[in-house]
């Protein structure tokens, strides 16, 4: 009796799970943008959680800091505070997961690309050697590897399995990757030559990123500094003496130089960050 066999075929793609998001689509009000931020975080920090469930956590641990404060001085401005911090602190460890991750995969892209390039020069097709890359790849990138090649088998396409990893790793050199070979799919070529060059190239880079940081550390310190240092001098005198910002809010002078310093200081953030940002892209 023959036994029936289920080819793959990209109707099949429909079973797999939506993320949850946040963010909608065609809506560029700002709200949407920082959904979409806060979405493209959860994606990209790997740590398995979902959008709500994380915002549950940054609830959670808000209410908790908050509590802790208004038992300790029993002031509406501290516990408002320290509910806030407490609000910010799964977001923050959230980001420092995803610069972690980031860096971790970047690392292991120039050696994932020569084994691929290994794969190619044995004549193997571009789904079969995407599929040894993926599962002798270590995690993290060897995850995100497997869940293209997932993809693959329920029969989509290379452009459509390979579509989604630059947005979970919010790398560039991801991006470059897929580009790569959905050109080689579609155009032919030299596959083993493309993938020599982008991995000697991946390698300068990230030479140059060290470099790079090594010479900007200090600046980069102080731009930390600058941004954390206001924030704290008001959390101390208010924590130290819960009176403190009450008594300065009376007069008109202070009132105007607080809201002043309050928007000076947002300013300052958004552009040292956009520094920052631009001093790591190289």
């Amino acid at each position: 009796m023959a036994v029936s066999i289920l080819k793959p075929k990209s109707e099949f793609a429909g079973i797999l799970r939506e993320t949850e998001t946040f963010a909608v689509a065609n809506d560029p009000s700002f709200g949407n943008q920082l959904n979409g931020w806060f979405d493209r975080l959860m994606l990209q920090s790997g740590m398995a959680l979902s959008p709500a469930m994380v915002l549950a956590l940054c609830i959670c641990s808000g209410l908790t800091f908050g509590g802790l404060a208004f038992v300790w001085q029993e002031n509406l401005l501290t516990t408002a505070m320290a509910a806030f911090i407490g609000f910010l602190v799964p977001i923050l460890v959230a980001m420092v997961v995803r610069s972690r991750r980031q860096n971790q995969i970047l690392r292991q892209m120039p050696a994932m690309i020569d084994e691929l390039a290994r794969a190619a020069r044995t004549g193997r097709s571009l789904e079969n050697c995407l599929g040894i890359v993926a599962h002798d790849t270590p995690n993290p990138l060897g995850a995100e590897l497997r869940h293209c090649t997932r993809k693959l088998a329920l029969g989509l396409s290379i452009d459509e399995s390979l579509k989604e990893l630059p947005l979970r790793t919010g790398l560039i050199a991801t991006s470059v990757l897929a580009t790569a070979l959905s050109v080689h799919r579609q155009t032919g070529g030299d596959l083993v030559s493309v993938l020599s060059r982008l991995s000697e190239t991946l390698r300068d880079r990230i030479q140059f990123q060290g470099r790079l940081k090594a010479a900007t550390a200090a600046s980069r310190a102080t731009a930390i500094l600058m941004i954390t240092l206001p924030p704290a001098i008001l959390a101390f005198f208010v924590f130290r003496d819960p009176g403190y910002i009450t008594a300065l809010f009376e007069s008109s002078w202070g009132m105007r130089s607080t809201v002043l310093a309050f928007i000076l200081e947002i300013i300052g953030v958004v552009w040292v960050i956009r520094v920052l940002q631009t001093s790591a892209r190289g």
